[in-house]
């Protein structure tokens, strides 16, 4: 089997038939020539994310200092109680858990923008590029 007829198996025939297609290059956003749902990547999902990431590190920020009012009075209220003693333990352990939370979803925020930023660019390079090909302008279709 030559080069050719391989490449031709694996992404369909030159002319017309269903034929493999990148999500950039389809005639509508997201629909692959065979009109079958394709693959698209650029910002929705990645942002999404990074946006889901951003909301549960401001409610475990908010969580964890709401934390310090809930327990006022509680020292004075229960003293010489060993509860006491282990309420404060149980309390400091979970102002470091939610301090962790925060701290890993601030940088996953970060990444995930990240992400959809450099995929956005290149799912343009692409199209770019598959436009140069078949003779288009720049951000043609």
């Amino acid at each position: 089997m030559s080069y050719s007829q391989r490449w031709q198996e694996v992404f369909g025939p030159l002319e017309g038939g269903d034929r493999m297609t990148l999500a950039s290059t389809a005639p509508e956003p997201g629909v692959g020539s065979n009109g079958a749902g394709g693959l698209k990547h650029t910002g929705g999902p990645w942002t999404s994310a990074a946006g889901t990431a951003g909301d549960l590190r401001t409610s475990s920020e908010t969580s964890r200092t709401v934390l310090g009012p809930g327990h006022e009075g509680v020292t004075a209220g229960g003293a010489g109680l060993t509860a006491v003693a282990a309420l404060a333990a149980v309390r400091t352990s979970w102002e470091e858990r939610l301090t962790a939370v925060r701290d890993e979803c601030d940088a996953l925020q970060g990444a995930l923008h990240k992400v959809a930023r450099e995929m956005g660019e290149t799912d343009i390079g692409v199209r770019d590029e598959f436009a140069k090909v078949n003779g288009k302008p720049e951000g043609g279709r």
